[in-house]
């Protein structure tokens, strides 16, 4: 097991470790190997004693025969009548050696030959060594005691017997010991198979998939260990539900409007805040205030309950409205007033947008509220670079103001809407050219660690060059999601980080991708290619940022995008945390390292108590599940020293390290 550059728990087989199986059967295969060679050698000693007793029993009763013979049936002292005998006797081939002896020791009559092959092998008569025992017997006439014979027996026919009975002895424990060993395998195979289901079912835990069971029955302690398993997998799964359920109770609590499920206007204010007075993300765009005129009368006619499901039939349109607006949000401010702001959006077209969205909520109030007669009004008002968000809404609420003098349902536009900038087919040229021409570039901004030291990773942010300068992400990224040219520049993007990786390994880098470029399936192919080709020392210092509304609208493509990742040790971290309000069962089954909480959440949290204490609950249960926590958007020192206490794992923003050019050194860096 160990913990690769993006905090991602990974288990891998060890190289140079033994598996249990092996170690058993190693174990007790050498152990079968031991008895079986140990009975061959007692056996062996066995049969080779008694091999040995024979041929001395041999040689002794055929020195008994002779000399009974030369005692009685041949006369002893007679040495033709002696050798004649002795000839016989040794012609039989079963004798190595006979003589006769007078007492004197000197040779009356004998015969003998060298030890001839037995035909066994020679290092088996070397290992067998039989010994060649002399056997003795008198030769007496009466009482007179004429000398010796002396016999010894051949011993070919007892290495010959030795050696069929080793043979015998050898392939016996040769079919014994590999019946054995394919017993032992099977067995321990048959034992221990609950032990590989487990080591998945530990993995998947690493990987917080909770859903794998091990099914597998063995013997009676394994399947004790295995519904353990089983049970602290289902209990582990439980408490992430409970856990998830409590993180989207404290955000809808902190940050949802509870009538609505809207943010609140708290929150929105807090989130416009940050979209517009925050340097890095400050873009033009539009605000939205609609509000349903005399609905007190309506609430007080209808009663609360048909008064709340009007509000949740609006918030309703407004939702579906906003799903096709990439980086819209909307909250419900007071009564029946809803604000919703589109970054990047242009005059032209939110006046379309507005009285089409004025029609079908008047609409829907008619029919809900008749006989009555009601109205809808709207204020648009356009976000400039530079304008506080309290100058906004004040324009917003004046141009409502002006739209609710008129009678019937209708609109305004905060002075007059007039266009200050490009048109969109301007914007689709001066984007398609930066794309055609290799006009996409990037700026960094470091992610510290709380200790200090080297950043953990440099966020990548996209530029484009243009005769009028350079603009910013949060200026041409809506417009090229809009004319589906963002794919484009991430292509660009993650090759000019590639290559930048290569150049620098020693600095981490994280890019975001547009949920365009992942829900594209040549997308996602390419980006692997490319990681692959990379290889593993580059692509493991690159950081892939995906945010809650991708993850939540294409949720099989992320799926699909975050196991090729997996396989190529590429942390992936959740952009843009706790605004999308996505369930947040997503961390159960998929591998991300690290969550990075939006702007919105971070900026003002020094007196934010419900952000503080949100997230505070997610950082200790993200931690719990083994996923690092990061914080964007600091620009206060307050900010910070809040996030250092509540244990943040890294944090970036104006405060701590202002973007860069990529080409170029931050200053202190």
């Amino acid at each position: 097991m160990f913990v690769n550059s993006g905090g991602r728990v990974t288990i891998r087989r060890q190289r140079g470790v033994m598996s249990l199986g092996s170690l058993l059967l190693i174990f007790t295969g050498t152990l079968l190997v031991a008895v079986l060679l140990a009975g061959i050698v007692t056996s062996f000693g066995y049969f080779r004693g008694y091999v040995s007793e024979q041929l001395a029993g041999h040689a002794r009763d055929g020195a008994t025969a002779i000399g009974l013979s030369l005692s009685n049936a041949i006369d002893g002292a007679d040495p033709v009548a002696s050798a004649s005998l002795i000839d016989a006797v040794f012609d039989s081939g079963r004798y190595l050696s006979i003589r006769y002896l007078d007492l004197q020791g000197a040779p009356v009559a004998g015969r003998a030959k060298p030890l001839s092959s037995p035909g066994v092998p020679g290092w088996f008569r070397r290992l067998a060594d039989l010994a060649l025992p002399v056997a003795e017997a008198e030769v007496v006439r009466g009482w007179r005691r004429l000398g010796k014979v002396q016999v010894v027996s051949d011993p070919g026919r007892a290495y010959r017997d030795l050696w069929r009975i080793s043979l015998a002895l050898i392939l016996g424990a040769a079919v014994i010991g590999v019946a054995g060993l394919v017993v032992l395998f099977v067995l321990i195979r048959w034992t221990l198979r609950p032990l590989a289901a487990l080591e998945a079912q530990a993995h998947a835990l690493g990987q917080r998939d909770f859903r794998r069971r091990v099914s597998v029955r063995s013997t009676r302690e394994l399947n004790r260990v295995t519904e353990a398993m089983n049970q602290m997998a289902d209990d582990l799964g439980l408490l992430f539900e409970g856990q998830a359920k409590l993180i989207q109770h404290l955000r809808r609590l902190s940050n949802e409007d509870g009538v609505t499920g809207l943010a609140s206007r708290k929150a929105f204010d807090q989130r416009l805040k940050t979209e517009l007075e925050s340097e890095e993300k400050s873009a033009p765009g539009i605000l939205m205030l609609l509000q349903l005129r005399d609905f007190a009368g309506f609430n007080q006619a209808c009663g609360r309950a048909a008064g709340d499901q009007l509000l949740r039939q609006v918030a309703t349109v407004i939702q579906r409205f906003l799903a096709g607006h990439s980086g819209g949000f909307a909250g419900r401010r007071t009564g029946a007033e809803f604000a919703i702001y589109l970054p990047g959006a242009l005059p032209s077209d939110a006046r379309v947008w507005c009285q089409a969205l004025v029609q079908e909520l008047d609409g829907l109030y008619a029919d809900r509220a008749s006989p009555r007669a009601v109205a809808v009004h709207a204020g648009i008002a356009r976000a400039e670079p530079g304008l506080r968000a309290r100058t906004l809404m004040a324009a917003a609420d004046e141009a409502l103001r002006q739209a609710q003098s008129r009678e019937d349902s209708d609109w305004a536009f905060a002075d007059g809407g007039q266009e200050h900038h490009h048109s969109m087919e301007t914007w689709r040229a001066i984007i398609a050219q930066a794309i055609r021409e290799g006009q996409v570039v990037f700026w960094l901004q470091p992610m510290l660690r709380e200790a200090g030291g080297r950043p953990i990773y440099h966020q990548v942010f996209s530029r484009i060059r243009t005769p009028e300068g350079t603009l910013k992400a949060g200026v041409f990224v809506p417009m090229a999601e809009r004319f589906g040219l963002v794919e484009a520049i991430d292509r660009l993007l993650v090759r000019q980080v590639l290559a930048r990786l290569k150049a620098h390994p020693e600095q981490p880098l994280a890019v975001s991708l547009a949920g365009a470029s992942v829900a594209s399936e040549p997308f996602r192919r390419d980006l692997v290619a490319w990681l692959a080709r990379a290889g593993r020392p580059v692509v493991s210092n690159l950081w892939i940022g995906l945010s809650e509304q991708t993850i939540h609208h294409h949720r099989k493509a992320v799926g699909q995008l975050l196991r090729a990742l997996a396989r190529l040790d590429v942390p992936v971290l959740v952009d843009h945390f706790g605004v999308g309000g996505v369930p947040f069962s997503y961390l159960r089954n998929l591998p991300f390292c690290a969550l990075r909480i939006d702007h919105s959440f971070i900026h003002g949290i020094d007196g934010h108590e419900e952000n503080r204490f949100y997230l505070e609950s997610v950082i200790a249960i993200a931690h719990s599940r083994g996923v690092r926590v990061f914080a964007s958007g600091v620009e206060t020192a307050a900010e910070y020293a809040i996030l250092c206490k509540l244990g943040i794992d890294g944090a970036m923003g104006y405060h701590l390290g202002r973007p860069f050019a990529a080409d170029q050194q931050p200053t202190g860096d």
